[in-house]
C-alpha cells in the first residue's frame, strides 16, 4: 500500500485525508433545490405510496463520511431564512401530487447550521398536505428539534439514519462519528415519540471481504429492525468521490456485485420485519455481465412488491442470487 493512498488509522487525521481527495463542488442557488423527482414505494400496508422526493440545497454536513459524495451539492454557508420553504414550493409546483414527501438535504435536517430552526413552522405549513414527511439526520442531531418539528407538521414524521453498518470497526473507519449504541439511543427516542425510523445500510463497504460483507449486511439489517426500523434502504457502495477511489487503488475497496445486493435484499425481505428497498440509482455502473439487466429488473420488482421472485441463474457468470 502506498503512503499516498494509505487511509489514516487516527480518527483525528481522517477529515483532512478525505477532503484532500475531493474534487470541486457544483455551483448552486440557495433558493432552488438541486434536484427533485416523483416516485412510488411500498407503504407499510403494502400499497404504492406516491412520493415527492426533494434534494434540498443547504450547508455542507459537518461530518466527513468516507463514502459520501453528497458534499458536491452543498453550500459553504447556511441558506438565508425562508430559502428552504421556497425550495420546497418550487419543487412541488413542478411535481405531480403525492401522498408523502422526502426532504433530503445531504446532511442532517435537524442540524441548525443546515436547516434554520426558525423556518420549521413555514416548512411545516408548506408540507401540511402530506400523510408522511421523511427527513434524514445524524443520530447526534436527533433530540428536541426533532420533537418540535414533529409537533408542527400535520402528517407523520419519519427520520432516516445512515447507520451504514453494524460492524463497529468499519463504522468507526467510515468516519461517521457515532457508534451502534448512539444509533440505538436515537432510535429509542424516535420510538418513544411515535416517529418512524428508516435506516440506510451499505452493501459492500470498504475494509470487508465479500464473505464478511454478506455476514455483516445481514447483522446490520437485524440491528436496524431490532431498533424499530420500519424500512431499510440498501445502498451499493460506490466509488467516484476521491476517497473511495484511493481505497480502491490500495485494495481496501471494491464495488459490490449485483448478486450481493440481491442476496441482502432477499434476506431482509424474508425476515418479514419491515420494508426493504434497494437503491437503484446509477445501478448500471454495477453491471458486469449480460444477466445484469435481469438482476436489476428483479431488484426493482422486489422494491415494488416486497416479495422475493424467482432467482436469476446465469450460465456465463455462474451466479445465482439466492440464500
Amino acid at each position: 500500500m502506498s503512503v499516498e493512498t494509505s487511509y489514516p488509522l487516527r480518527a483525528s487525521e481522517r477529515n483532512a485525508w478525505i477532503i484532500a481527495r475531493r474534487g470541486a463542488k457544483n455551483v448552486l442557488a440557495p433558493h432552488l433545490p438541486y434536484a427533485f423527482l416523483w416516485e412510488e414505494e411500498s407503504d407499510e400496508s403494502g400499497n404504492p405510496a406516491s412520493t415527492a422526493t426533494l434534494f434540498l440545497t443547504n450547508r455542507e454536513c459537518p461530518y466527513r463520511c468516507l463514502m459520501c459524495d453528497l458534499w458536491r451539492n452543498t453550500l459553504d454557508e447556511r441558506v438565508p431564512s425562508g430559502a428552504i420553504a421556497a425550495q420546497i414550493r418550487q419543487a412541488l409546483s413542478l411535481l405531480p401530487p403525492a401522498r408523502q414527501i422526502k426532504l433530503y438535504n445531504a446532511g442532517s435536517f435537524f442540524d441548525p447550521a443546515a436547516i434554520p430552526p426558525e423556518d420549521y413552522a413555514e416548512i411545516a405549513e408548506v408540507v401540511q398536505g402530506f400523510e408522511r414527511v421523511i427527513v434524514e439526520s445524524h443520530p447526534h442531531f436527533i433530540g428536541d428539534r426533532t420533537l418540535r418539528f414533529q409537533e408542527l407538521i400535520a402528517g407523520r414524521l419519519e427520520v432516516a439514519i445512515g447507520l451504514e453498518t453494524a460492524h463497529p470497526g468499519v463504522l468507526e473507519r467510515l468516519n461517521k462519528r457515532f457508534t451502534v449504541p448512539d444509533f440505538q439511543r436515537a432510535a429509542q427516542l424516535l420510538k418513544e415519540h411515535d416517529i418512524a425510523l428508516r435506516v440506510f445500510l451499505l452493501v459492500g463497504p470498504p475494509f470487508l471481504t465479500p464473505e464478511e460483507d454478506r455476514v455483516w449486511t445481514r447483522r446490520s439489517l437485524d440491528t436496524a429492525f431490532d431498533a424499530g426500523a420500519t424500512a431499510c434502504c440498501l445502498i451499493p457502495t460506490r466509488g467516484g468521490n476521491g476517497a473511495m477511489d484511493a481505497l480502491a487503488r490500495s485494495g481496501e475497496f471494491a464495488p459490490p456485485s449485483l448478486q450481493a445486493l440481491e442476496s441482502a435484499m432477499e434476506y431482509g425481505l424474508r425476515l418479514g420485519r419491515g420494508r426493504v428497498f434497494a437503491d437503484l440509482w446509477d445501478i448500471e455502473s454495477f453491471a458486469t455481465c449480460s444477466c445484469s439487466s435481469k438482476r436489476t429488473a428483479r431488484l426493482a420488482e422486489m422494491n415494488r412488491t416486497q416479495c422475493v421472485p424467482s432467482s436469476v441463474v446465469c450460465a456465463k457468470c455462474g451466479a445465482q442470487a439466492s440464500l
